[in-house]
Parts: structure tokens; C-alpha cells; sequence
């Protein structure tokens, strides 16, 4: 059996007097596609902070491949961290790089690679998002789809065990949503990474998910298969899969 490569037991987190997490739940099988969903403001986000080490819980456990990311000192998390892909809502590049650029820094600031070695890196990751030709572009040169397949390139540019995704398909188009959510599931695939995506759209979240969470007041409400979700007899799940306005009924 897969152990699993993130767990969240018992999690609780607080920002003042909002409760964001009240006892959250979930077990991230290593290869799987686990798609957490929930309305915006639901905390979503928050879960991909927790597993990096960015955010602490006030209670409860977030263990990576085993550790405790909160008890980590910071050369140990920077370690781990390493090993951690996150592809932004916004794509995060840095405006004043060229694409090329973008994905280069990480290798030269935290690898000894050498310069052929990084270049060599940069050329095979942008040909495995289809972007090969955009390299000496810079980010206000590109389009909203263009910018979500750099910032997965730069993802997978470190070989990450783990890629994290904030909302990949969000403010996209509906042809450059299916290319962006079909990338994810190639790029899964291929480089047998664990990969958790968090987000609002739904034909996105059935098209990319092996297995699938939703986040509501602070919980796992239900988790299971596309079809297992689909199915739930759960009213709030059934509301926010089908645009039920009466959840109870």
C-alpha cells in the first residue's frame, strides 16, 4: 500500500477571530491527483501554505513524506521545501526576468549546476509545457494561458516530488483551461509526481482528479473518486457539484 505523501491530522488554524480550519482531515496518497474544492474564501489556499511550512497550524499535524513541517528547523525545511513544486494563481513571475530567466534562477541559486547543465534543464522543462520558443519572452509578453504553462515549467524545473496548484485554470478561457488541466494530467503522469490542486471549477476538478476533498467550515465534508463525489448523498456537496439552490431540500 502507497504511504501516504501528505497528511493533515486533526489540523486547526486560526487568523483572529476567523476560523479557517477546525479539525481538517486528509490523507494525499504519493502519484495520486487530489483536487480539494470549496467556494472561494474557504481556505483552500491556506492547506498549500500549511504543506510548505509557510503557515503553522495552531493545532493538529501536517506531516510531508513523513515530516513535521512545523518542527522543522530552517535548514531542514528548506530541504524539504526543495522538493515541493507551487504553481501560483497568478503564474508569479518575475516581471523583470525573460522567461528563460524565470526558470533558471532556482537552479543557479540553489543547485551547483552548471551553466550548460541549467540551460540544458530550462530547454527540457519549456518543451514539456510546449513553450520551447517563448524562452528569450518576458512575462508581460505572454498571454493568461501562456503564463500557466511557464509557471509550471518552472514548477517542475527542481524535479519536485510534490507539485502544488493554487487555482490553475482560474481567469482562463474554457479551451485554455482543458490545455492547462490536460498538462497537469500528462506532466503527472510522466514524472510520477503527487500533485494537490486546489480550486472553484468544477469541469476542471473533474477533469485533472484521481481522488477529490471538499473544504467546508473548516473540514473534510466528504472525499472519494470523481464518480464516489458525484454520487454523494452529501446536500452542501450535491449544492456546490450541481448549483442546487436548495442544499436541504
Amino acid at each position: 500500500m502507497n504511504r501516504a505523501a501528505i497528511e493533515f491530522n486533526d489540523v486547526f488554524l486560526s487568523f483572529g477571530e476567523k476560523k479557517v480550519l477546525t479539525g481538517f482531515r486528509l490523507h494525499i496518497t504519493r502519484e495520486e491527483r487530489m483536487v480539494v474544492m470549496g467556494p472561494s474564501g474557504a481556505g483552500k489556499s491556506t492547506l498549500l501554505r500549511l504543506i510548505v511550512g509557510i503557515l503553522k497550524a495552531d493545532q493538529g499535524v501536517v506531516l510531508v513524506e513523513g515530516k513535521d513541517m512545523a518542527k522543522l528547523s530552517r535548514r531542514l525545511l528548506n530541504k524539504e521545501r526543495a522538493k515541493i513544486g507551487m504553481v501560483y494563481q497568478y503564474s508569479a513571475l518575475i516581471s523583470s526576468l525573460s522567461v528563460e530567466e524565470n526558470l533558471a534562477l532556482p537552479l543557479r541559486e540553489l543547485t551547483r549546476m552548471k551553466p550548460g547543465e541549467i540551460a540544458a534543464a530550462v530547454e527540457s522543462n519549456l518543451e514539456l509545457v510546449g513553450m520551447e520558443s517563448s524562452k528569450s519572452l518576458m512575462p508581460a509578453e505572454l498571454s493568461g494561458g501562456m503564463r500557466k504553462r511557464i509557471g509550471i515549467a518552472r514548477a517542475l524545473v527542481m524535479k519536485p516530488q510534490i507539485i502544488l496548484f493554487d487555482e490553475p485554470s482560474a481567469g482562463l478561457d474554457p479551451v485554455n483551461s482543458s490545455i492547462i488541466d490536460q498538462l497537469i494530467i500528462n506532466l503527472s503522469t510522466k514524472a510520477k509526481v503527487t500533485c494537490v490542486i486546489v480550486t472553484h471549477v468544477i469541469v476542471s476538478a473533474f477533469r485533472i482528479a484521481t481522488r477529490m476533498a471538499m473544504l467546508h467550515e473548516g473540514k473534510n465534508i466528504a472525499e472519494g473518486s470523481p464518480e464516489e463525489m458525484k454520487r454523494s448523498n452529501n446536500p452542501i456537496v450535491s449544492q456546490f457539484l450541481f448549483g442546487e439552490t436548495d442544499p436541504l431540500r
